[in-house]
């Protein structure tokens, strides 16, 4: 349960810009948004080092293929350059980029994808603080986001989370996993006995693999986080543990949150998956029979909390297999306990049966309990880069 504590400072960072004023076309912003000659540049000091223009970037962040999905428009970019500018320019500090020699795929990631999912989350949160009354406890909003194992949502969320610190309060922003619910080493040698027949259930990843229980009030917990000096645990989960296995981390090391929190970022790869007709599930798979009524607990679990949804679309499941053996072997030079390549081709080969049974429901009808006004679907390549999908 959130207990009162002492309300940390907050994250501060030096503000500043790499991009020259330069005098090109840009948007009237007063006068009925038409196109007017003049300069579109940023008000914050700037240096001789000069790698773009404001124009430029500009243009290039117009030219993403989420703009438009967003809710975005070519005269918002104009009149937001500010914010592009000094969310960019977090972002390079955080995944520790020179601003000044961006690569164009740096730059896709960070202008093309991660900030436009940052502005259509602040929009969600907007829309959520704004049906409750002045005065009112405001609970967080918990932002789902669904997407297939090693295709970079862990990396989103990571980014997110710090814009979300950079441009708020310390605690404004929380982060969570359906990995961090995942059933203790022991609890899941207990699954694996009691279905010694059922690969999908042998380790960790299928829905029946959760502790449901601990989700749910977890969650609940998270919720109450409404004012200033509560606080609590977030749980954690060590997938390298046990050779690679994973167990639940211990709770001396759990991260702390304070209130009041102002969003959940909650990921998962099996997030929002509907349970399925018998005949369907048994097509894909007959051992995924169990797992499917499993799954009809999920709901109640996960996903009623959820009140918008990010959900990153695949063309193809087995792009998930060298995913995961890159994150493996990243996992092996950070001097940490992976899996070898054999075994990440066994481990895969446990969650492709739900992939290909339930990701063209999630696709064509959304999450589970979603609502279409607060659904972004970001389609990927297998760079894991956003394209124009439909």
């Amino acid at each position: 349960m959130p207990t009162e504590a002492a309300k940390s400072g907050s994250l501060t960072l030096a503000r500043g810009c790499s991009w020259m004023q330069d005098n090109s076309m840009g948007y009237d912003t007063t006068s009925n948004r038409k196109l007017r000659q003049g300069p579109l540049h940023s008000v914050f000091s700037t240096t001789p080092a000069v790698v773009s223009s404001v124009q430029d970037l500009y243009e290039f962040i117009c030219s993403g293929p989420l703009i438009e999905k967003t809710g975005l428009t070519p005269e918002m970019v104009a009149e937001s350059i500010d914010r592009w500018l000094e969310c960019g320019l977090y972002l390079c500090r955080l995944f520790q980029l020179n601003e000044l020699n961006l690569t164009v795929p740096q730059k896709a990631r960070i202008y093309h994808y991660y900030i436009p999912v940052f502005f259509w989350c602040e929009d969600q949160i907007s829309h959520h603080r704004s049906m409750f009354k002045d005065g009112e406890d405001i609970p967080p909003l918990v932002i789902g986001f669904s997407a297939p194992q090693g295709c970079g949502k862990t990396t989103l969320v990571f980014a997110l989370d710090y814009l979300f610190r950079c441009t708020g309060r310390k605690s404004a922003s929380a982060t969570i996993s359906i990995d961090d619910f995942y059933l203790t080493a022991e609890d899941q040698a207990k699954l694996r006995e009691a279905n010694p027949s059922n690969a999908l259930l042998e380790f960790r990843g299928n829905a029946g693999s959760h502790d449901l229980q601990f989700s749910i009030e977890t969650l609940t917990d998270l919720m109450k986080l409404t004012k200033e000096g509560l606080k609590m645990k977030l749980p954690r989960y060590d997938k390298s543990a046990y050779g690679g296995r994973g167990d639940r981390a211990d709770p001396s090391t759990w991260p702390e949150v304070e209130g009041p929190l102002t969003v959940v970022l909650f990921e998962g790869w099996m997030l929002g998956f509907k349970p399925l007709p018998v005949e369907v599930v048994k097509a894909a798979d007959p051992q995924l029979v169990a797992v499917n009524k499993n799954l009809q607990a999920y709901y109640d679990a996960w996903d009623k909390f959820i009140k918008a949804w990010v959900v990153i679309k695949i063309k193809d499941p087995s792009c998930v297999y060298e995913w995961r053996l890159q994150a493996e072997v990243a996992m092996r030079e950070e001097g940490k306990p992976g899996m070898s390549d054999e075994e990440v081709m066994d481990f895969v080969s446990r969650y492709l049966p739900a992939y290909h049974a339930y990701l063209p429901t999630l696709y064509s009808e959304g999450p589970n309990g979603s609502d279409p006004e607060h659904l972004l679907v970001v389609e990927i390549d297998e760079k894991r880069n956003p394209i124009l999908g439909n």
